[in-house]
C-alpha cells in the first residue's frame, strides 16, 4: 500500500474530507488556506485564500457544490468548490472548531470555542444550495453548552438529532429542530476531551476518539457504547470504514510530551482494529508527528490522513486488505 504524499501546506494539518464521491480530498491546516486535490493521484485542484488564521475545520455538501470552512479568525466561510469564490462569511467571537452539513446538504452547523467570557455553542444554519443564492446571516438553532464546551458535533440519521462530544467526556443529544436536550451522558474518561466524532455511512451510530487514549462505538439513538477500542496513546481522529468491518484511529504523543523523537517513540500509526472483535489488526506509518485526522473513503477502497507534519498521506488499499478475514469471517463466508 504504496502512499502518495501530498504537500502543499505549510503548517500542520487539522482535518482531511473526502466529497461524497471520494474523487476530491479537501484539507486544511494552520496555514490559512484550504487545498483540494484530486484522490485517486494526488494533483491538486486549487486551493482557497480568505482566512485570517489558523484553519480548525472543513465540510463539503453532498453535491459538491458548497465548502465550508471555520478557523481561529472567528469566521465561517462558505466557498464555491468549483471556482473557489467565497459566497459567505459568518462571523463570531470566538474561534470556530467543527463544521458539518447535514446529510441532505441543507444545513450547516458550526461549533464556536468558549473563551473571553463567551459560553462554547452549536450553531445551524439553513443553508439554499444555490450557489448565488442569499444565505441567511441568523442562525436557525443555537445551543449553548453551559456545563463543558462541545470539541465536536455533526447530525445523526435523516438530521433528526444533533450529538455534540464535550471537553468533560459526556456526548451529547439534542433535537435537531428545537435544541432541546435529551440526553448528556459520560462516554469517555471524565474531563478528558473527545477530540473526533466520525460517523457510519448510514449515521445511525458513530465513533468517538478521546486524548484517554480509547475509542467508541456508540449508538445515535439511545448514545449506548456498543464497542471500545483500547489503544497506548492519545486519539486525535477516529473513522468508520465501509465495505468491511474495521475502524481506523490516528493520534500520537504530542511533540512536547515526547522524551526521544524517534517516530517510533512518538507512535505515529495509523491503526487498523476490527469493528465487531474490538482488536488491532494492523498498523501503517509514515507520518513524522501525531496524526491530526483520518478520512475514509465512502466506497470504502482508501484513507487518508492528515499529520502534524504537514503532509496528508492518501492510501489506496490494495487486494490483502479485502481479502483478511477472522477465522469466524472464514467460516461464516463457507455457509
Amino acid at each position: 500500500m504504496r502512499p502518495i504524499l501530498l504537500s502543499g501546506h505549510e503548517r500542520a494539518l487539522t482535518q482531511v474530507k473526502y466529497s461524497r464521491d471520494g474523487d476530491i480530498i479537501f484539507s486544511v491546516s494552520k496555514d490559512h488556506v484550504i487545498c483540494a486535490w484530486f484522490s485517486i493521484n494526488g494533483e491538486r485542484l486549487g486551493t482557497y485564500h480568505g482566512h485570517q488564521g489558523a484553519l480548525w475545520t472543513v465540510d463539503v455538501d453532498p453535491s459538491t457544490t458548497l465548502l465550508a470552512s471555520g478557523g481561529a479568525d472567528n469566521t465561517i466561510r462558505l466557498w464555491e468548490v468549483k471556482t473557489g469564490r467565497l459566497l459567505k462569511t459568518w462571523d463570531f467571537p470566538t474561534a470556530i472548531k467543527r463544521v458539518e452539513f447535514s446529510p441532505d446538504g441543507r444545513r450547516l452547523l458550526g461549533v464556536t470555542e468558549k473563551r473571553m467570557g463567551y459560553l462554547g455553542t452549536i450553531v445551524v444554519f439553513d443553508i439554499i444550495l444555490e450557489v448565488d443564492a442569499d444565505q441567511t446571516n441568523e442562525p436557525s438553532l443555537r445551543i449553548e453548552c453551559t456545563e463543558s464546551k462541545a470539541t465536536v458535533a455533526g447530525f445523526s440519521y435523516v438530521g433528526k438529532y444533533i450529538i455534540a462530544g464535550h471537553e468533560d467526556g459526556t456526548v451529547s443529544q439534542y433535537d435537531a429542530k428545537t435544541a432541546e436536550q435529551y440526553l448528556n451522558l459520560t462516554v469517555h474518561e471524565p474531563d478528558i476531551p473527545i477530540t473526533d466524532l466520525q460517523w457510519s455511512a448510514d449515521r445511525t451510530y458513530f465513533i468517538t476518539a478521546s486524548k484517554d487514549k480509547t475509542a467508541k462505538l456508540v449508538s445515535a439513538v439511545d448514545l449506548e457504547v456498543l464497542k471500545t477500542y483500547v489503544t497506548d496513546t492519545p486519539l486525535n481522529s477516529a473513522a468508520i470504514t465501509p465495505v468491511k468491518d474495521f475502524v481506523i484511529l490516528g493520534g500520537g504523543q504530542a511533540a512536547m510530551d515526547v522524551t526521544t523523537t524517534s517516530a517510533r517513540q512518538g507512535k505515529f500509526e495509523a491503526r487498523f482494529y476490527h469493528k465487531i472483535f474490538e482488536e488491532e489488526i494492523g498498523r501503517v506509518r509514515g507520518h513524522f508527528g501525531p496524526l491530526n485526522y483520518v478520512a475514509v473513503h465512502p466506497e470504502g477502497t482508501g484513507y487518508c490522513s492528515g499529520g502534524e507534519d504537514g503532509y496528508v498521506r492518501v492510501h489506496h488499499f490494495d487486494k490483502a486488505y479485502f481479502d483478511f478475514l477472522y477465522e469466524v469471517e472464514r467460516e461464516q463466508a463457507k455457509i
